[in-house]
């Protein structure tokens, strides 16, 4: 008998709901066509559900993720919520409690350009001819995100220091590094290992780790690069590389300079995963309160969010494919929003959700 899954469906705010809602167009569809026996049920989280319920992750919220076999995430946060203290706001509140509590120590973004749309990408055409494929991989729940001690001191009446700490343990840095090299396996076999050990104490025992765990990946080439100088290689060369492993630090911020290079952050989507494949996926990009009920904002990374959902929490592997190459199609096809438009030619966010569901269609018939 087909198993059955339950998705947790979290909007969010901003332009959250709006996107999610393209992406449940596509689940829909996919649910009928392969009698998926998927169930879902949305709850509120974030900014809405602090108006609603005054707190950003309600108790409602969080035992429906624990009933889930996966979270489909949205965007949270905006203006309106951030006069809040810090453990109050949408993305403290929320979305880092959601990711210790079900130890989704992993993030996995796959940051493609293919070839056929390398006019998308800021860089120089020559640059990216061949377009890109790069997988980052960041630790995702330790770092100096979580790290303790952290907080303010008083110097005096004019002057206050603030702090917080990078730490990281060998067994952390060891089940990151071999979930980096085992998917570099499936690939070009090359992992690119950030830190600043030139600075860093725990960047010194990043590199010991990774290098000591490479041994058991005698095929994997292993690269290490300062934080500073990757940033400056991936734009020079993109193509260069493949599986990037970074801390949780380094990984937000090279993860998103890596997206706008694919031409906008409302193309990437992300996995965050634990041990035993239960996942959180979302969109790279934010809320965007400013695009909220325009009917303007990229549905496309909530789409792929969709496809990492089949791909690696219920392992339908070919599923996946479907979504990846519908939304690639429509692109071919020459359907743009305003973010990758040239601003007088786009489509909106519901009539893009319709394209790839439209395309998804046709290479599933």
């Amino acid at each position: 008998m087909e198993k059955s899954f339950n998705i947790a469906i979290l909007p969010g705010d901003g332009i959250g709901p709006e996107v999610m809602a393209e992406a449940c167009k596509v689940l829909e569809i996919l649910n009928k066509k392969f009698n998926l026996k998927i169930h879902t049920e949305e709850f509120d989280i974030g900014g809405i559900a602090i108006d609603k319920f005054g707190a950003p992750l309600p108790k409602r919220t969080l035992d429906g993720c624990i009933k889930s076999d996966a979270i489909l995430f949205g965007s949270i946060g905006g203006e309106k919520w951030a006069c809040l203290p810090h453990d109050k706001q949408p993305e403290r509140g929320a979305l880092l409690p959601l990711r210790r509590f079900f130890n989704l120590f992993v993030n996995i973004r796959p940051i493609k350009l293919n070839r056929a749309l390398k006019q998308l990408s800021p860089l120089r055409k020559e640059i990216v001819e061949n377009g890109f494929d790069i997988l980052c991989i960041r630790e995702l729940i330790g770092g100096i995100y979580f790290g303790l001690p952290k907080g303010r001191n008083t110097i005096d009446k004019e002057n206050i220091s603030a702090f917080d700490t990078e730490i990281y343990s060998t067994k952390e840095i060891e089940r990151i590094a071999n979930i980096a090299f085992k998917l570099s396996l499936k690939r070009k076999k090359k992992v690119f290992s950030i830190d600043k050990a030139n600075v860093l104490e725990s960047s010194v025992l990043w590199r010991e780790v990774v290098t000591k765990v490479s041994k058991k990946y005698p095929s994997v080439e292993l690269h290490h690069l300062y934080v500073d100088n990757a940033a400056m290689q991936i734009i020079k060369n993109p193509n260069y590389f493949d599986v990037v492993l970074c801390s949780n630090l380094f990984g937000d911020i090279l993860s998103d300079e890596c997206a706008i290079l694919t031409g906008s952050v409302g193309m990437l989507p992300s996995a965050s995963l634990n041990d035993h494949s239960f996942g959180l996926f979302e969109p790279a990009g934010g809320s965007a309160p400013s695009l909220r009920d325009k009917n303007l904002a990229n549905p496309i990374a909530q789409i792929l969010s969709l496809s990492l959902l089949f791909e690696y929490s219920l392992g339908k592997h070919k599923i996946a494919q479907y979504i990846e190459s519908s939304v690639l199609r429509t692109l071919k096809k020459g359907y743009r929003t305003l973010d990758i438009s040239d601003g007088k030619n786009y489509i909106t966010t519901d009539q893009m959700g319709t394209k790839i569901a439209e395309t998804l269609i046709e290479i599933i018939q």
